[in-house]
């Protein structure tokens, strides 16, 4: 790798302010502030949709009752699906308070195909909600992996439990 190159390349403040400056978005701290707390609450409604289903697991275990563990898992996931549509609702919600789009419906579509990154329609922002899209699936790329994790942990559970059956 050429070091000359390395020398060459701009600072992250100097970054930074292009990109802000370039945007022209001073609300760019409130989607950054949006962004870590939807990712904090989804973060705590999974956690403890977890923690509830470990709970009811040990005491189904300690009881000798088999087969509820698996409709307790069922109801995580859907748990778990419902907090990801609210995430998407809430970035529907930020978007249309800052006028991101001009119709409800649409906005709606455009935070889901960010939220999971699938990106498939074309959406024409203004210039100053270039970076909005970052910020969505950012969110959506972090809730995503926190709810794999815990529906994994889930899942071992569940294994577990069928394994010490068996034997």
């Amino acid at each position: 790798m050429n070091i000359e190159i390395l020398h060459s390349l701009d600072s992250f403040k100097t970054i930074y302010t292009q990109v802000v400056q370039e945007s022209g978005n001073s609300d760019i701290w409130i989607i950054a502030l949006a962004t870590a707390l939807t990712l904090a609450i989804h973060s705590f409604i999974v956690l403890a949709i977890a923690a509830l289903f470990h709970t009811l697991d040990k005491k189904m275990k300690s009881r000798h009752i088999y087969g509820g563990n698996f409709v307790a898992y069922f109801v995580a996931v859907m748990l778990i699906v419902l907090s990801h549509l609210l995430q998407i609702m809430t970035w529907t919600y930020i978007c249309l308070v800052f006028e991101v789009l001009p119709d409800s419906a649409k906005t709606f579509f455009f935070a889901g195909e960010m939220y999971t990154t699938v990106g498939y329609g074309s959406y024409h922002l203004s210039h100053k909600w270039e970076i909005l899209p970052i910020f969505i699936a950012f969110t959506g790329l972090f809730a995503v992996s926190t709810s794999g994790a815990a529906l994994y942990s889930m899942m071992g559970a569940l294994v577990d439990r069928s394994n010490n059956q068996n034997t």
